[in-house]
């Protein structure tokens, strides 16, 4: 449903920026590294979807940040992370790891496979308290947490419960849409009043509010009560505060 006033603008992977680094194929939703585009910043809080594909053995060197939630899911393909901290993990597919930049950290980021691509999207949200000390964390999900209903991953909005938390007023949320006996699966999702979303279609096709979207494709969403898609995917879901 709906309002007066509901924008849902529809970016198709096409659209994005793209980068082919011969190791790094990545297309970017939002300005980031060598792609500015004054009009295309951030949706509200969130700042950066980038969709990697990493050659096997291949990776980021260290690199710092600052004062950033960087959250990574694991589509294909096994992640690995060490960091300033003395942090060090391997994730794979539908997993997710999550470090909260605070003060500053430096971390590398590598495929850990020498044999098999790595495929995943990375976000960053705007904190919504600055200067914290850094953290590092991972979280394995099951299939079946997913699979046909959302699952939460992240929040730091009042009164949502997730395995990681953030600072900000935001919540992340996937699901992997299955058909079930020739049915095609469905779910909704309601906004409260006010809030902004991005919906981004990782794998597959589905059909979001009578919109057909595809592998790559997302939803820019804003005074929007309720978002509901079917078909078969996998999806992911920001909802999102007016300002960051």
């Amino acid at each position: 449903m709906a309002t007066k006033s509901a924008l849902v603008q529809v970016q198709r992977s096409a659209d994005r920026y793209y980068a082919d680094h011969g190791w790094l194929k990545t297309y970017y939703s939002f300005s980031f590294a060598q792609y500015y585009d004054p009009s295309n910043l951030s949706w509200g809080a969130l700042r950066v979807l980038n969709d990697d594909r990493i050659a096997a053995g291949r990776g980021f060197d260290t690199h710092p940040h600052q004062d950033m939630e960087i959250i990574t899911y694991v589509l294909s393909g096994e992640l690995e992370h060490k960091d300033s901290m003395g942090n060090s993990g391997v994730v794979g597919p539908g997993c997710v790891q999550f470090m909260s930049a605070g003060t500053g950290v430096a971390h590398s980021e590598y495929n850990h496979s020498a044999q098999q691509e790595l495929h995943l999207i990375q976000m960053w949200v705007v904190p919504g308290r600055r200067g914290s000390a850094p953290s590092y964390g991972q979280v394995e999900f099951q299939s079946q947490q997913r699979l046909n209903r959302w699952l939460t991953v992240a929040s730091g909005q009042g009164g949502r419960s997730a395995p990681i938390s953030l600072t900000q007023d935001a919540t992340f949320v996937v699901a992997r849409l299955e058909q079930n006996n020739s049915q095609r699966a469905n779910l909704s999702y309601r906004f409260a009043p006010g809030r902004l979303g991005f919906f981004f279609v990782a794998d597959g096709s589905v059909n979001a509010n009578g919109a057909p979207l595809e592998t790559g494709d997302a939803l820019r969403i804003a005074a929007l009560e309720e978002l509901t898609i079917d078909g078969h995917a996998e999806v992911l879901l920001w909802d999102l505060p007016p300002r960051a």
